[in-house]
């Protein structure tokens, strides 16, 4: 009886863990999957277009959310600055390592053009700024906005010139960079906490209203998006891309976190979204420079698709 104790012991310990990564998954993820999921069914059985929520949520939505959440945490510009160092050198370090497996396997150049792309930039806005939200709360979502908003000016920036493969014009690039909505609320975030300014009650009202639904319409907008899905048959570019995004990211994100310093909020922000599948907004990229945009929906897809068993045992891991 006395020798079964120890084995009885390890059963019970399984058991606790599993139930407690059971718990992490339908805390945080399921609810971010049944949001998107009826933005799927919405796109697949009303063919609703994901074309004008997009437009609202980038133009509007987004970034109100970034300005809200900086302007409410009181990030230090310095702290900022340290975020935005640290999401630009996972996001190269990343890419470069999935460009030099792409090599080895002798990947054809579009081919690894697309490799690239979908392993640099991460959903770290409709997909990483919920999650974040739901692990770890509003003081970490801050250094995700941080994070998202790092990507979307890399995104378009050296994404532009990536897909273009040297054919893009700076002026254009620069000039592209300047509609994103979201560096103008970093600007106005920075301007507000330095100078301390206090917001008047209607404006602090308006934009708590408009930043409260920006992760629901961030969620429904991946549902639409990924329910236009095309396959490929090209395995190895598919496998190469969402290996590095699901694995080889957190894990650059994690040993990047210590050597950058960061605190416990932003550790936990940051190694998430370096976890996230590949971003969506990639198919515009892959659309406008005549790339295989089946190969692109489909490693988008299937990141997405499998993120849950990847980012369950992360926040897991994280959240201890």
């Amino acid at each position: 009886m006395l020798q079964d104790y120890p084995r009885f012991v390890k059963l019970v310990g399984l058991r606790r863990s599993f139930v407690r990564l059971l718990q992490t998954f339908s805390n945080n993820l399921l609810p971010i999957l049944l949001i998107s999921g009826s933005g799927f069914l919405l796109g697949k059985f009303l063919r609703v277009e994901p074309h004008p929520l997009g437009r609202v949520t980038f133009y509007i939505l987004s970034p109100v959310l970034v300005f809200n959440l900086l302007t409410q945490s009181q990030l230090s510009p310095d702290r900022i600055g340290l975020m935005m160092g640290y999401a630009t050198t996972v996001n190269f370090l990343v890419a470069g390592l999935a460009y030099l497996t792409g090599r080895i396997f002798r990947l054809e150049r579009s081919v690894l053009t697309i490799v690239v792309l979908t392993t640099m930039f991460s959903n770290a806005g409709n997909y990483g700024l919920p999650l974040v939200a739901f692990a770890f709360g509003q003081e970490a979502l801050a250094y995700a906005s941080v994070f998202f908003v790092t990507n979307a000016i890399l995104l378009n920036t050296v994404g532009v010139l990536i897909a273009s493969l040297g054919q893009m014009n700076v002026k254009d690039s620069l000039r592209g960079l300047l509609k994103v909505p979201a560096i103008y609320a970093v600007l106005a975030a920075l301007i507000v906490i330095r100078l301390g300014w206090q917001m008047p009650t209607v404006l602090e009202r308006t934009i708590n209203l408009a930043a409260n639904g920006a992760i629901p319409a961030m969620l429904v907008l991946l549902g639409l998006e990924l329910q236009r899905i095309e396959w490929s048959k090209n395995i190895r570019a598919l496998g190469i891309s969402t290996v590095f995004r699901l694995l080889v990211g957190p894990l650059v994100g994690l040993a990047l976190s210590a050597l950058f310093g960061l605190n416990s909020l932003a550790h936990k922000a940051g190694v998430t979204e370096s976890a996230m599948p590949s971003a969506v907004l990639t198919t515009v990229l892959a659309s406008e420079y005549k790339l295989n945009s089946s190969l692109v929906t489909a490693i988008i897809f299937t990141s997405t698709l499998l993120s849950p068993i990847t980012l369950t045992p992360l926040l897991f891991y994280l959240g201890r």
